[in-house]
């Protein structure tokens, strides 16, 4: 049988090149559709230079580039910067008034799926869901890591969305919630910044065992004194737990989107980091139709030493996915798909 599953990318993978001025947002789009992934996923901060001010006519602009490349618009990722306004907190209103105006555009830009950053509150959601209702977006939270699809915090937003029996409100998973192995290219980087091998293999064998971070960190800097660079490749336990990737499943009628999020791919197409097999797995067996949407992010980590090239490692992520969705379809069975 086969599955829903659809492929798409998120223009932050090719954050590198577009900084760097190598890549244009079309050339970024015409990438991804040229690897058969259809679904965009934008950041209209950083995508549209007249943000948040984006007139009818770039809107059609947006849509005809779509157009030519033969893809569409699937999420937008939205921001809130809660920290600092004019040298204060924003009140509830404006937090409200600010997602409102992302719904707007989302809307416009004939969007239905909005990512939402993990902090904003379930309250300041909740006050949101009669503008998604209205306006048919889905706000999905990101369940980015260090948290987790059972974490209290998430938990607190399906609270909300079944209390109030809203189709509007769930989750969107960051698929770094599932990382299963240490990425060689955080390790080789630490290394490069001077952590000792004794010191870094310690490391590798404490997250293999799935040490607590904390229990991990003390031992590096205090018992082990590791110096800068290993006392940095420890803290980074803190932020990359390993979820179990059977949990997803469950979770299926809370998300509509997905960010596949990636450090680094095999030149075989293998991801050596994360549960990919595990978790579209379940996806397939779990009948699930989303967009899986690249999200590249190990182009700071290679940076010191070599040229980055997004657009293969999106390439190479995409053929895993193809690989390992047939995969999974001749494993489900055929009622995943009815």
């Amino acid at each position: 049988m086969i599955s829903k599953i659809k492929r798409g990318v998120s223009l932050y993978s090719f954050q590198e090149e577009m900084f760097l001025g190598q890549m244009t947002v079309e050339d970024c789009v015409a990438c991804a559709a040229s690897i058969g992934a259809k679904g965009i996923e934008v950041l209209p901060e950083q995508n549209m230079p007249t943000f948040p001010e984006i007139s009818d006519r770039e809107i059609g602009q947006w849509h005809e580039m779509m157009a030519r490349h033969g893809t569409e618009l699937t999420c937008y990722d939205m921001f809130l910067d809660t920290k600092l306004r004019k040298d204060r907190l924003m009140t509830d209103d404006e937090q409200v008034a600010s997602i409102r105006r992302d719904l707007v555009l989302c809307n416009r830009l004939g969007i239905r799926n909005m990512r939402v950053l993990v902090f904003v509150r379930p309250d300041i959601l909740e006050r949101c869901v009669p503008y998604a209702e209205d306006l048919d977006v889905h706000m999905g939270v990101e369940v980015h890591a260090p948290w987790y699809m059972d974490h209290a915090w998430i938990l607190r937003t399906v609270e909300v969305a079944d209390r109030l029996g809203t189709k509007h409100l769930g989750l969107l998973p960051d698929m770094g919630i599932f990382m299963k192995h240490y990425p060689p290219v955080f390790r080789d980087r630490f290394i490069r910044q001077g952590a000792r091998p004794e010191i870094v293999q310690f490391i590798l064998d404490q997250h293999d065992q799935k040490i607590m971070a904390e229990y991990t960190i003390y031992e590096v800097a205090v018992k082990l004194r590791g110096n800068k660079a290993e006392v940095a490749m420890a803290e980074t336990l803190r932020h990359h737990p390993f979820a179990n990737p059977k949990r997803i499943r469950d979770f299926i009628p809370y998300f509509r989107h997905i960010q596949a999020k990636f450090y680094e791919m095999d030149a075989d197409c293998t991801d050596p980091t994360h549960a990919y097999a595990e978790v579209i797995a379940e996806l397939v067996a779990g009948g699930w139709d989303g967009y899986l949407s690249s999200e590249y992010e190990g182009n700071r980590w290679v940076q010191d030493v070599q040229p980055v090239d997004s657009r293969e490692q999106v390439r190479r992520q995409h053929v895993m996915f193809e690989r390992l969705i047939a995969d999974a379809e001749a494993l489900a069975p055929a009622k995943a798909f009815a």
